[in-house]
């Protein structure tokens, strides 16, 4: 007879059943073939007795392996392992106790090359550069989870609470709408807003509905990664443009609408990413009549309107366009925290409509209950509260962090103070290499991430992004400091 009792482990401890227990590890004998087809398995008061458990907890095993098809009951013979059951062919193993889910599967699937990134595990002592996101220590969140809490007290939440609309919530939508329109200068209405989680989900959107293989979009010649990604994954063709220190230049897309044909432009007006470069109003002009002579979409990422220090924010394209070319995109996790993905696409109803049933399968809907949150929280004037308190905080580092790198690096690096934004685009004296200085960097306790994605096209510009608005006075002080006994090193 199988020996039951050895082969069998039940904790009394689990809050997991024993009866479950005890039919999940006969399953488990069964798909091994230690209790091959047609096998008898004891009655169950001898189990019973074999387990040391009570009678009704064999019956309840039996009949759940029964009603999943792995055992069938004979009157007046007994409990048979099911003889329909085919083999399965598995990797054998030792012991079902050593099973861990292998690494590469049984099955083909397709590979991008264009997704691979370097990773890296975070280390205790480590100071790890950033290009420019905000101090999550900043947010807001005794006032966001109060709000939380009172919209899902009410009576009437229940009805948020099921499916909804792929567009968004439409508290949300109609709240933003009024919003934009008095902060950005837009003329829209809740029919030409998506809420989506996030920029990202805005650009991913965009591309998958103007771009199919060997479409060609415009970027610049430096370009936020994720977006090249973005459209690489949609085997567009990347065209780009020089940025200079009036943004993309705007006589170069011209030339390539004479001989090819553009279907969209991406463009980060407001801070150019990587570069923080702002769009002069004389190319934004220039790119709205190009668009509009050649009949191509502007995508607009806005992902840092907010942050401005030296004067007021400018107003995005989107505000100048009466022609429908600008698809807007934005979000509040820069201005809050990155964990809260709530994110804005504005376009023409029509594109929005196409966008909001492409959302629909891959990303049913928002969290409605988080997007209430922040139709509250943005009613209230609580975001405009929160903005202006870090705007002053931000702007305090951005000038640590720029005298710093000035008076302790200067002979290493060049920039300009960025008027805005988060980050500072820094220039590595041509002696140089990242590749040198981040193997150094590492000695210090310093990591500076993955410094190639600023130069996808390899053209030895030799800068980088550096956020600085993450990290506190002393925090500046002491990657200041670590940076300076890196460059010693390296020099």
């Amino acid at each position: 007879m199988f020996p039951y009792k050895t082969s069998i482990q039940l904790d009394r401890k689990s809050n997991q059943a024993l009866y479950l227990q005890l039919s999940n590890q006969i399953i488990q004998l069964i798909k091994n073939q230690t209790l091959v087809s047609n096998t008898k398995l004891p009655g169950s008061r001898t189990l019973a007795e074999q387990l040391e458990v009570h009678r009704k907890t064999i019956v309840a095993c039996y009949e759940e392996l029964e009603s999943q098809g792995w055992v069938e009951s004979i009157p007046k013979k007994g409990t048979f392992v099911n003889r329909t059951l085919p083999t399965l062919n598995q990797q054998k193993l030792k012991t079902s106790s050593n099973f861990v889910l292998r690494d590469e599967p049984d099955f083909s699937f397709y590979r991008n090359q264009i997704f691979r990134k370097r990773s890296f595990e975070r280390e205790d002592n480590f100071i790890y550069l950033n290009d420019g996101i905000s101090d999550s220590r900043l947010t807001p969140l005794n006032e966001i989870a109060r709000t939380y809490r009172r919209i899902s007290a009410k009576k009437n939440i229940f009805k948020h609470l099921s499916y909804g609309s792929t567009y968004g919530n439409d508290d949300l939508r109609k709240v933003l709408v009024n919003y934009l329109n008095q902060t950005r200068g837009l003329k829209i209405a809740p029919e030409n807003i998506l809420i989506t989680r996030g920029s990202q989900m805005g650009i991913w959107l965009s591309a998958a509905l103007l771009l199919k293989q060997r479409d060609y979009v415009v970027v610049g010649a430096t370009n936020y990664q994720s977006a090249d990604t973005t459209f690489l994954n949609n085997q567009a063709k990347i065209e780009r443009v020089s940025v200079d220190k009036d943004g993309l230049v705007t006589e170069e897309i011209k030339k390539l609408c004479n001989r090819k044909k553009i279907k969209a432009v991406y463009v980060t007006s407001h801070h150019h990413h990587p570069t923080t470069v702002t769009l002069s109003a004389k190319r934004r002009i220039q790119l709205l009549n190009l668009a509009k002579q050649y009949n191509f979409a502007i995508i607009e990422d806005d992902y840092d309107y907010d942050f401005n220090y030296n004067h007021a924010p400018i107003l995005p394209l989107a505000s100048h366009d009466t022609n429908g070319n600008v698809i807007y995109i934005g979000s509040v996790c820069k201005t809050v925290a990155p964990v809260f993905r709530i994110g804005y696409l504005i376009a023409p109803r029509e594109f929005i409509d196409e966008a909001a049933s492409l959302r629909g399968i891959v990303d049913r809907q928002g969290d409605a209950l988080l997007e209430l949150t922040f139709a509250s929280f943005i009613k209230s004037g609580e975001l405009d509260s929160h903005i202006r308190k870090v705007l002053k905080i931000y702007k305090q580092r951005r000038d640590l962090f720029c005298n710093l790198l000035k008076t302790e690096l200067g002979q290493f690096f060049e920039f300009d103070i960025p008027k805005g934004g988060m980050a500072i685009w820094t220039k590595l004296q041509e002696t140089h290499c990242w590749e040198a200085v981040s193997e150094v960097a590492r000695n210090h306790k310093l990591e500076i991430g993955n410094w190639r994605r600023y130069d996808s096209i390899q053209s030895g510009h030799n800068c980088i992004r550096i956020g600085f608005a993450a990290y506190n006075e002393g925090e500046i002080y002491e990657l200041i400091s670590r940076l300076k006994k890196t460059m010693k090193d390296v020099a």
